[in-house]
């Protein structure tokens, strides 16, 4: 192995441990890839949490240099195909080797500049939002998937949205107590937190369960070193959201709902037995 390569490997482990560190869910749908599938999708989760982290955690530091920095460091990697940011060198290489498109991944750094303010969203920034932190993270998976087949991307693409966006949706509600207290917003537009009845909830839920389903039949299309995983993070998700659909508003915004471990690992045996006889 030479050096270059040596490096390559320490920065995937880099990736690699940031998904470990911040998602089982996530891990273990990325477990389920095809094993030439699962770095490039780590590299994608790094750098989309490391972005993440800066508008969400890094309160007492100037979050909007620190945003700034690294859109700018992200854009040199990628010109130069070389990064010293592991996280950074990681991704540059998926985009390079993928083809992932620039508009991709500045409209996910636009969404996140979004969060570098408190604010209140109306129907328009919402779709925005949920574009850039969601629908996009989404097709950047979709081009690994494929891997070069563009016809099938382009087929897929909307599902692929889809399902991002349903993911979105989903941490909202789980996180509006979190989101609301700490980081003072409200992602849903005309809705007053603080005065959040059952019908609004089930207007929300509605809308998530439309996404849900139009994202499945991407799903069944998907090649099939990488339906699988796609599947289990969907089957968690909508485990999620099943979940929290049977609460009241009352413990939503006073707690925040998890899927257990043992339910996970009951949820990826079933998910398993499904796509193994053909039938998701």
């Amino acid at each position: 192995m030479n050096t270059l390569e040596l490096y390559d490997n320490v920065c995937l482990k880099a990736s690699r441990n940031t998904t470990r560190s911040y998602s089982t869910s996530f891990s273990l749908g990325i477990r389920s890839l095809d094993r030439p599938l699962r770095d490039p999708i780590h590299a994608i989760y790094g750098f989309v949490r490391f972005a993440d982290e800066i508008v969400d955690t890094f309160h007492d530091h100037d979050k909007a240099e620190l945003l700034l920095r690294f859109r700018e460091d992200t854009h040199r990697a990628i010109s130069e195909k070389i990064s010293l940011n592991p996280i950074l060198h990681s991704f540059q290489r998926v985009v390079d080797r993928f083809g992932i498109e620039p508009e991709l991944y500045n409209t996910f750094l636009d969404s996140m500049a979004m969060d570098l303010k408190d604010r209140a969203y109306d129907q328009r920034s919402y779709e925005t939002y949920i574009l850039g932190s969601a629908e996009v993270v989404g097709l950047m998976c979709l081009r690994v998937f494929c891997n070069g087949d563009n016809t099938l991307y382009q087929r897929l693409k909307p599902s692929a949205m889809k399902l991002g966006s349903a993911f979105q949706k989903v941490n909202f509600l789980r996180d509006l107590k979190d989101d609301h207290q700490n980081l003072g917003r409200c992602y849903f537009p005309g809705v007053d937190v603080r005065a959040m009845d059952r019908s609004t909830k089930q207007r929300i839920e509605a809308d998530i369960q439309a996404d849900f389903d139009a994202a499945l039949m991407g799903i069944r299309q998907l090649p099939r070193g990488s339906r699988f995983g796609v599947y289990m993070a969907y089957v968690y998700f909508v485990a999620l959201f099943n979940k929290i659909k049977a609460l009241p508003c009352d413990r939503i915004l006073t707690e925040r709902i998890r899927v257990r471990n043992r339910r996970k690992i009951a949820l990826l045996t079933t998910s398993y037995l499904r796509h193994s006889f053909g039938m998701l």
